[in-house]
């Protein structure tokens, strides 16, 4: 299986290694899509679905729905910005715990009301994992 990588803002990845933000945001968008999504998404039909998708939306319900499967990842990879791969100071790998559709906590960088990509961190990996 894969690593998904997603660079950080500061703030962002300062609350993800101190273990108190355990998911991240990402939009639903054209590019998100081509990332997250394992089903051809270059029919604009599935790509407008998914982009209007309802708040708690699961990896099986948007299978069932709309047909399509997100993909499978193993670990997430946090950076602080784009490190080099030898600065690992600025790199948190975490257990992949799956991916939803849903709002996202405002305190943690959602936008109230929006739907996102929410993308579940599980326990923190340490170099031997």
């Amino acid at each position: 299986m894969k690593t998904l990588q997603l660079p950080l803002k500061r703030k962002w990845f300062e609350m993800t290694a101190r273990g108190i933000k355990t998911e991240d945001y990402r939009e639903i968008n054209e590019y998100w899509l081509k990332r997250l999504v394992e089903s051809d998404i270059e029919n604009p039909e599935i790509g407008q679905a998914l982009c209007s998708l309802r708040d708690g939306s699961t990896q099986e319900s948007v299978n069932e729905i709309y047909g399509v499967k997100l993909k499978q990842f193993k670990i997430n990879k946090m950076t602080l910005g784009y490190p080099k791969a030898t600065d690992t100071e600025r790199i948190l790998r975490f257990e992949h715990k799956g991916i939803e559709i849903r709002t996202g906590n405002s305190e943690w960088g959602a936008e109230p009301g929006k739907i996102y990509f929410v993308i579940k961190h599980g326990r923190l990996l340490i170099d031997n994992d």
